[in-house]
């Protein structure tokens, strides 16, 4: 699946994808030092990463939707599609888990919470794997399987 939106030849989605990855990452890891006793303010820097990478996945979400609407095959729509979904997923369990921590004081998360944060972190991850595997042309066997050959 080739991108349509490209900056001197770079495709423009890829690019946008690893600012919240790297965001939300940044985020884990200040609440797992804040959870481990460190400062305070560790918690409040991971709020403010969360909010920024949902600021960023927004964007890199509004690039990856142009490229799944200009897509030429219909197996690249689908698989495009596919990929969105995964990384709205992660956007809105990171959506969830900053508007928790607004109520919290000092915007410090639980056990619990940290490890849903962890889970989403996981999916962000396999969720980026994924949109490098089709967008390099090898879709895995599973995604193969699932768009199949579909004739409507």
């Amino acid at each position: 699946m080739e991108s349509r939106l490209s900056v001197a030849g770079q495709a423009v989605q890829p690019i946008l994808v690893m600012f919240p990855l790297g965001l939300f990452a940044m985020a884990v890891m200040f609440d797992m030092a804040d959870l481990l006793g460190g400062p305070s303010i560790l918690g409040a820097l991971a709020y403010w990463n969360i909010v920024a990478g949902l600021v960023g996945g927004a964007l890199a979400t509004v690039a990856s939707a142009a490229d799944v609407m200009f897509a030429r095959r219909s197996q690249d729509r689908r698989l495009g599609a596919l990929r969105s979904l995964i990384n709205v997923g992660v956007l809105v369990v990171f959506a969830v888990i900053a508007m928790l921590r607004v109520q919290a004081a000092d915007r410090i998360i639980g056990g619990g919470l940290f490890t849903v944060e962890l889970l989403a972190l996981a999916l962000a991850g396999f969720g980026a794997w994924f949109g490098g595997e089709i967008a390099n042309g090898r879709p895995p066997a599973f995604a193969r399987a699932a768009v199949g050959n579909r004739n409507y």
